[in-house]
């Protein structure tokens, strides 16, 4: 069966970083469109970063130029770099595979003033 299973989440100060990782099994991470969500308390779950097959990566404005996803296609990974985290980054993020869709279990970020 499909299993996305994230880590790498936790509190750090605003300004830091945190790399997410997502461990794939079930699915290749090389044949699939893939990407990030995020959903605070009270909130919508909204993409935070996508990765195509081909490689290419949408982002939107509220992360672009601090987020960076990508993949390992030999470790079946997904990652989601982070850098200069804010407050308002704060959420439960979760990888994603678009069809049929899947998720994973979601990871904690806080990021603190």
């Amino acid at each position: 069966q499909v299993q996305l299973v994230e880590s790498g989440g936790g509190l750090v100060q605003s300004g830091g970083s945190l790399r997410l990782s997502c461990a794939a099994s079930g699915i290749s991470v090389r044949f699939t469109n893939l990407a990030w969500y995020r959903q605070a308390p009270g909130k919508q779950r909204d993409l935070v970063a996508r990765i195509s097959v081909g490689g290419s990566t949408e982002y939107p404005d509220s992360v672009k130029g601090r987020f960076i996803i990508s993949r390992d296609n030999a470790k079946n990974m997904l990652y989601l770099q982070m850098n200069n985290l804010k407050p308002e980054d704060t959420a439960v993020y979760y990888c994603n595979v678009l069809t049929p869709p899947y998720w994973g279990q979601g990871t904690q970020v806080t990021v603190s003033s």
